[in-house]
């Protein structure tokens, strides 16, 4: 038999404040050939499949198993599987279901806020891309039956408590999507970047310049730098310098070394090009930050 369990949530004006808000969680079972959508949703979340529906909110639906078919404003018709994350957005048409062959386990979790209107804008996030393939995960099951027992619980403050695993669930599902596509172009890439990070962490303190790495692991400077900045978001050169000047920051703190024995020991080119690079990552002179010790 199918079913359904779900909760729909209140959030006050200072949890407004907070960025993100949540307003529904649930879990739903729906059997080969059942009908769908199931009874049981409050006004505004019921929908005719043929008329689909148009919600003033974000949700985040995870197919547990099972199949189904997933249609947009942007998307005309999308297959969901086992082990797909698809994104509600606000104001747009959408309509789904279960196929009728093989019904699907799926959460949802809806919520809105600035936060998430600010990651659409930044193209995070968009409906034109709603449908996150990232497998199965017990990680992710957890989050959501986190949050469905968080709900249900309605503790005092669970909107905060609520906002934290809705942000792990959009990180997860973002991480593990984009680390699937570039372990499915090239597993050895993926292997070469996370080989030369290491190399870079171990070697802050050694005059190893990132064209020697590139050198070392086989490729060009030109291949390892396009590569490594797909991989991590940053160029290697940038990410070694800001490893490094995280570094000085420990020793700042944690030492009586001074500002030139750190410049010279990380490998920058004077102390006064070293201070420079500092204030413009952490907006502070390295002498300002010892003086806080």
């Amino acid at each position: 038999m199918s079913k359904q369990t779900s909760k729909y949530l209140l959030a006050s004006d200072r949890d407004d404040l907070w960025g993100l808000t949540i307003t529904t969680v649930g879990y739903e079972e729906i059997l080969p050939g059942d009908p769908y959508p199931t009874h049981g949703h409050a006004d505004g979340y019921y929908f005719d499949l043929t008329k689909g529906r148009v919600l003033s909110e974000y949700q985040m639906l995870y197919v547990v198993e099972g199949s189904g078919v997933f249609h947009s404003h942007n998307v005309k018709e999308a297959k969901l599987s086992e082990g797909d994350i698809f994104l509600l957005f606000p104001d747009e048409w959408h309509s789904y279901h279960p196929s009728a062959k093989t019904g699907w386990k799926k959460y949802w979790i809806g919520f809105r806020g600035y936060i998430m209107d600010d990651r659409v804008r930044a193209a995070f996030l968009s409906p034109t891309k709603p449908i996150y393939h990232v497998g199965y995960s017990p990680e992710i099951v957890h989050l959501y039956k986190q949050a469905y027992d968080t709900a249900f619980e309605e503790a005092a403050y669970s909107q905060q408590l609520l906002a934290g695993i809705v942000n792990h669930l959009l990180g997860l599902m973002y991480m593990k999507e984009r680390n699937i596509v570039l372990m499915n172009r090239n597993q050895s890439h993926v292997d070469m970047i996370a080989r030369a990070r290491m190399r870079i962490r171990e070697s802050l303190e050694n005059p190893i310049t990132i064209q020697q790495i590139a050198e070392d692991i086989g490729v060009s400077y030109s291949s390892f730098r396009k590569l490594f900045k797909e991989h991590t978001g940053f160029s290697p050169a940038t990410y070694q310098q800001d490893l490094r000047l995280q570094r000085a920051k420990e020793l700042l703190s944690t030492t009586d070394m001074s500002i030139k024995e750190i410049a010279y020991r990380l490998n920058f080119e004077s102390p006064d090009y070293f201070s420079a690079k500092f204030k413009q990552k952490t907006g502070r002179k390295p002498s300002e930050l010892r003086n806080f010790r």
